[in-house]
């Protein structure tokens, strides 16, 4: 199936192509990713693990406090915290108060940790993760990583500019209305064949994968 035909149905429904345009998500160059700092990374990914099945507004206006009370993210603290410390923030106002969540951020900063002593950092270890392989990333992350299965991970890439989709409710309806997908969202045959779709769209129009995720999201009615 043709972009063209989800393309023209997106820009019918926001207004015009400049519309649509002014609503893609930002894509980071594959240097810059390489040069974001660490503790950023940890901090992105705790925010998408707080945000899953929560009110995203509470936790992004929160998060001035969230960053003040993990003291910045330094995944090199973290990732060995004395457990007293988890305890204490368990009890603090500043943040959402959930135990399992909490207890993320150490698994995450190890994780992160072990990356770069392969890759020098984890930003050079996405940097260098080709967006055509985004399945294997997924993975990748929900195995080593803490609460990073569903979509908080694909919601964590696009947030720090890494060029890949997002199996959102809107994007799984409009691939199944289109005959791609036919398995699970969530599962490993349907990111699969999300990421098939994706690819060939890449090179029918090279446009950015995160673009062609959008737009595909905007053809469903909300």
């Amino acid at each position: 199936m043709k972009f063209s035909a989800f393309y023209d149905q997106a820009v019918s429904r926001k207004g015009g192509e400049q519309a649509l345009r002014s609503l893609l998500p930002s894509v980071v160059e594959k240097h810059r990713l390489a040069e974001i700092s660490d503790d950023r990374y940890l901090s992105e990914m705790t925010r998408c693990i707080f945000k899953a099945g929560f009110v995203w507004r509470v936790i992004e206006n929160k998060w001035p406090e969230f960053e003040a009370a993990f003291e910045g993210f330094e995944p090199a603290y973290w990732q060995q915290v004395p457990p007293e410390v988890l305890e204490q923030l368990a009890n603090d106002v500043r943040i959402v108060r959930n135990m399992q969540k909490i207890r993320t951020v150490p698994e995450n900063a190890r994780m992160l940790m072990d990356v770069a002593k392969d890759h020098g950092s984890f930003g050079k270890f996405l940097a260098q993760w080709p967006s055509e392989q985004q399945v294997g990333l997924l993975l990748y992350l929900k195995r080593n990583g803490a609460r990073l299965g569903g979509n908080s991970a694909q919601y964590f890439l696009r947030r720090m500019g890494w060029d890949g989709f997002i199996m959102s409710h809107d994007v799984a309806t409009a691939l199944t209305r289109a005959g791609i997908l036919d398995a699970s969202p969530a599962s490993k045959k349907g990111l699969n064949q999300a990421q098939d779709a994706f690819n060939c769209w890449h090179r029918e129009t090279g446009l950015p994968i995160s673009h062609l995720s959008r737009i595909v999201s905007f053809t469903v009615d909300n």
